[in-house]
């Protein structure tokens, strides 16, 4: 079957149609004729399965090429950081299996350290999926495979039996499958409105932490809340002849004056405004005007996380009324997404506003300040770019010190994390008709997330292969 063929089938329902709660539960539960429940417990490699390593070169070849070596390394750290970057790998493996048909905007990249804290509007801290480079429309079960085959890896490298992990990953299926249930039986406002305050969160996951925990997640929300603007200025900003600039730490900070050293800083800074003057207008009316109030300061290339090393990112000092009022933004290149040769291609000319668009869908409360823009490089190449504030209250869980039963609490919020998200966007009817009350379909999850977690560790011992052949090169220092 080919990717085009194999493309997923409009939503289940929209907004528009006028189906009764029975039809769309109906739907749902016909769908289980074609696609078993117990299917997604199956997998295998397909016989003409791409070349792992193939695949992360043909990533590769768009991207920076002094720091695609860096992203290698970050990968080959262990089977759970391969896992973080490999999410194109992943969706050429889903694509070759059954699909419910049962459409959601999708996150494209849903592992359990893609989730996390941010700052609402309102400055209350929240949590919820926070990376949407590979955002795209496509069947419900791709985000929960990947969500819950990132439990099992994780639960590995952590050291967890058979058991312990097999629980944690059903976690993830029961939270998803009761938490559906129970949206579907609200209306499309309250959908809409759900979310989860970080504050809240001590209640809902106590039971489960010692002591010497609860006051880790106290410290962590603490810092994460204190993450703003103002400490990025303090941590990466510099008095440069008198003026303030983003220092260099080479090769994760690379201010912009060292990357093209031939032009002069008024042409830099010439050609950063007219940039940051395309980004202000694909924001909302007020937030045009918020943004008017800063004025370009300094810009610098930054490296950030690990599937999306090489990728193109920076950061923007943008100063106010003072030097000491600063806004620090991000600017991260967004490349076509991972799932289109599976899924088609997305109907956003600009791959910016197409993560945009699918992160504003996803979450409950976004930055203000999201936006997108298209520019040529000094090379004359044209890319698209979203952007967002620096930091602003995000965080993430400490996966390296969960014990089995904390990170199973973790799993079924990530798990009732994941169906609002997709409820937003797709029918919470159906695919709650389609999962069904019983256990069902969590025990194929669980099935599935094991099997691909070996399959996960055949890649990572490929690519290990690849760099002692010298086949690709691997940097000598991957985490600093």
């Amino acid at each position: 079957m080919t990717a085009t063929q194999n493309r997923a089938r409009p939503a289940a329902s929209s907004p528009g149609e006028p189906r009764t709660l029975s039809e769309r539960s109906a739907l749902g539960r016909g769908v289980r004729a074609g696609v078993p429940r117990s299917v997604h417990g199956e997998w295998t490699p397909a016989t003409d399965r791409p070349d792992p390593v193939s695949l992360l070169e043909e990533q590769a070849a768009s991207r920076v090429p002094e720091l695609v070596p860096l992203r290698y390394a970050r990968m080959l750290v262990s089977p759970f950081t391969f896992f973080r970057g490999a999410a194109y790998l992943m969706a050429s493996d889903l694509a070759a299996a059954p699909r419910t048909g049962l459409t959601v905007q999708l996150c494209g990249d849903a592992h359990l350290s893609n989730f996390g804290s941010y700052l609402a509007p309102d400055r209350r801290l929240v949590f919820g999926l926070n990376d949407f480079d590979e955002s795209l429309p496509g069947p419900f079960e791709w985000d929960l495979k990947r969500l819950a085959a990132s439990f099992a890896v994780a639960g590995r490298d952590r050291g967890f039996d058979d058991a312990e992990r097999d629980w944690i990953v059903r976690a993830v299926g029961e939270s998803y499958r009761t938490s559906m249930t129970e949206l579907a039986g609200m209306g499309r406002l309250d959908i809409w409105y759900q979310r989860l305050d970080v504050d809240q969160l001590e209640t809902v996951v106590a039971d489960s932490l010692e002591p010497d925990e609860v006051k880790r997640f106290r410290k962590n929300v603490a810092r994460a809340k204190s993450k703003n603007s103002r400490k990025a200025f303090g941590k990466l900003v510099r008095t440069v002849d008198g003026r303030p600039s983003l220092v260099g730490d080479p090769p994760l900070v690379v201010p912009v004056s060292d990357l093209v050293p031939d032009l002069e800083l008024h042409q830099i800074e010439e050609a950063l405004r007219a940039l940051l003057g395309s980004y202000r207008r694909s924001l909302r009316g007020d937030h045009r005007h918020l943004i008017e109030g800063f004025r370009f300061a300094s810009a610098a290339r930054k490296v950030v996380g690990v599937g999306s090393v090489g990728t193109r990112a920076w950061i923007v000092l943008m100063l106010g009324t003072e030097d000491g009022d600063p806004l620090l933004l991000q600017a991260k290149e967004a490349q076509t997404s991972v799932l289109e040769p599976f899924l088609g291609k997305s109907r956003f000319r600009n791959h910016g506003q197409r993560v945009v668009e699918g992160q504003r869908l996803m979450q409950s409360a976004s930055d203000v300040l999201l936006g997108w823009i298209r520019t040529s490089g000094v090379d004359g190449v044209s890319r698209d770019f979203y952007v967002r504030q620096l930091w602003d209250g995000k965080g993430s869980a400490d996966i390296d010190s969960m014990r089995p039963s904390v990170m199973g609490s973790y799993a079924r919020l990530c798990g009732w994390t994941l169906a609002r998200a997709h409820a937003r966007s797709g029918d919470p009817v159906a695919i709650a008709g389609y999962l069904g009350r019983g256990d069902r379909f969590d025990r194929a999850l669980a099935r599935f997330a094991e099997t691909y977690a070996d399959q996960n560790e055949r890649n990572h011992a490929a690519l290990a292969a690849a760099v002692g052949s010298g086949r690709v090169e691997a940097a000598a220092d991957a985490l600093r």
